[in-house]
């Protein structure tokens, strides 16, 4: 997706077969690195993704604080579609 401040993110979820949903999200436009970052907030991954922060985006800021994501700090991240 592309962030407010015009550069690109790449945004993963993954669904566990319980129902449980993770996002995880690359400003390096690596998808491992999403996708583990995403299995391991649905709880699929014990091992905390290292990222190594680019940009300085509230998001990098949040994963390296280990708080939540603020996904709202993208107004993008709400207009994304899913498939079920």
């Amino acid at each position: 997706m592309r962030l407010s401040s015009g550069q690109e993110a790449l945004v993963t979820r993954v669904l566990a077969e319980d129902g449980r949903v993770g996002f995880g999200f690359s400003l390096q436009l690596d998808a491992t690195e999403a996708r583990h970052m995403a299995m391991h907030d649905a709880g699929l991954r014990a091992e905390r993704p290292r990222i190594a922060p680019v940009l300085g985006h509230p998001w990098e800021s949040a994963w390296a604080s280990n708080l939540p994501i603020p996904w709202e700090a993208e107004p993008g991240f709400s207009r994304l579609r899913w498939l079920p």
